[in-house]
């Protein structure tokens, strides 16, 4: 079963790269006391009382129409549809602000699980600052420090409580699950086809045609084998439809899910750099 995802979302400048580096316990994103720093998704694997999952770090959601601001929100937007649960993080030393407000209200129309983190709370002095968070309309806020670590555990004793029940494996464990990983338009569809022997996946010569991981099963001798066919992978920067940032997180899914992965290049154009990301 592929791990759950946990989305962490909120305004700008709240501490949300700093909590998502606690949490999986590196420095990946970058922290700097300036909005806007991230502004795509970061994506990394964490682990909690044995549960393995994994964090997104998003952008701040904030209003306006300037193209980057719209481009941070289409971002956590698909954060949020991606995520299995969603951490809001909010800052306590500041209070309830109307653009929390908004976020609030963008993950209400999501229906997901959300875990409310009050961040910079760093001394049980500051403990009275939370109650007007309650009107949020979320359920209990959990004051936490991502500068000193201070009450990550609560929270993420918190979001496990809403992972999804481990899925029975669709398949017996003696199956070999292959997943086919590259860039777009390397002929990965084509490769599944001609393994099969058979027409199982579109093909075609515009990149994107394969949109999800598609599962095909087929036997040789004995031995029952899964082909799993996912969307081209690009270098990050290079990714431009939303449809096709949703699919890279089910492709890395795959791999999750895959006892063998095989990295498909195109041999006219030889090894390039994307194929090494």
């Amino acid at each position: 079963m592929p791990n759950p995802v946990v989305a962490i979302v909120g305004r700008p400048n709240v501490g949300k790269s700093t909590i998502f580096n606690r949490i999986v316990g590196e420095r990946v994103a970058i922290v700097e006391d300036m909005p806007g720093v991230t502004r795509d998704r970061i994506y990394s694997k964490a682990e909690w009382l044995n549960r393995e999952f994994n964090v997104i770090d998003t952008g701040g959601i904030e209003l306006g129409e300037e193209p980057l601001l719209v481009q941070m929100r289409a971002q956590a937007e698909l954060a949020i549809k991606e995520a299995d649960v969603i951490i809001f993080i909010v800052n306590g030393r500041e209070g309830v602000t109307s653009a929390d407000q908004e976020v609030a209200n963008l993950l209400f129309r999501s229906d997901k699980p959300i875990v409310l983190g009050v961040n910079k709370i760093d001394n049980p002095d500051m403990q009275e600052q939370l109650y007007e968070f309650y009107s949020l309309g979320m359920d209990t806020p959990y004051p936490i420090s991502g500068a000193h670590g201070l009450g990550l555990g609560d929270l993420l004793d918190k979001v496990i409580e809403h992972f999804p029940e481990e899925e029975e494996e669709l398949y017996d464990e003696d199956t070999i699950r292959i997943a086919l990983i590259g860039r777009p338009n390397v002929g990965k569809s084509s490769l599944v086809n001609a393994m099969l022997g058979e027409e199982r996946v579109i093909v075609s010569n515009i990149p994107g045609t394969t949109r999800d991981a598609i599962d095909t099963a087929f036997s040789q001798g004995e031995q029952e084998y899964v082909l799993i066919d996912t969307a081209g992978m690009r270098k990050r920067g290079k990714v431009y439809e939303a449809t096709e940032k949703y699919s890279v997180l089910r492709s890395l899914r795959a791999i999750e899910r895959s006892n063998v992965v095989l990295v498909v290049i195109d041999a006219e154009e030889g090894l390039i750099e994307q194929d090494k990301k």
